[in-house]
């Protein structure tokens, strides 16, 4: 087996820690956007896992767990946390997740964040989720997920 490399192998140990078997797998090529994911993992563009990040007026982190094959709402998004949200920047995204956008995992985050999950998750039994890189994915299950980021289940397409 391959050593991962030090952003993965952080996800890696999280996952462990947390008591989770999933295994991390670090691609030559790229899992930066859903379709690169999906093609990886051998799986449909839904059951990919789009970690966006969002900064509230307030200056908050917002995550949203989408699924590969959909386009996030922020208007609704923005009702669901109280107030008017904005794209982060790449700077924001490292900053309160400590990784790159493009490589942005479920969990790990330097800053505790308020978490939407796409409810249209909840038909797949399996997902797949970034592990630190733009090359490094893992697969999940649906009912994990919700626990290991403590995300609330929404409407956010």
């Amino acid at each position: 087996m391959t050593q991962l490399s030090s952003s993965a192998q952080k996800i890696q140990n999280l996952l462990s820690e947390l008591g989770y078997a999933y295994t991390v797998i670090e691609h030559a090529e790229s899992t930066r956007t859903a379709q690169e994911a999906a093609d990886r993992a051998g799986c449909e563009l839904g059951q990919i896992i789009k970690s966006l990040i969002f900064m509230g007026k307030s200056g908050k982190p917002i995550l949203v767990l989408t699924s590969g094959a959909n386009r996030v709402n922020e208007k609704r998004i923005s009702e669901y946390a109280g107030e008017k949200i904005s794209r982060a920047d790449a700077d924001f995204v490292r900053r309160v997740t400590g990784f790159a956008i493009g490589g942005v995992p479920p969990i790990g985050h330097v800053e505790k964040m308020e978490t939407y999950i796409d409810e249209d998750f909840l038909t797949y039994q399996t997902v797949w989720a970034a592990a630190g890189t733009p090359n490094a994915i893992f697969e999940l299950k649906m009912d994990d997920l919700q626990k290991m980021t403590g995300g609330r289940i929404a409407q956010v397409k």
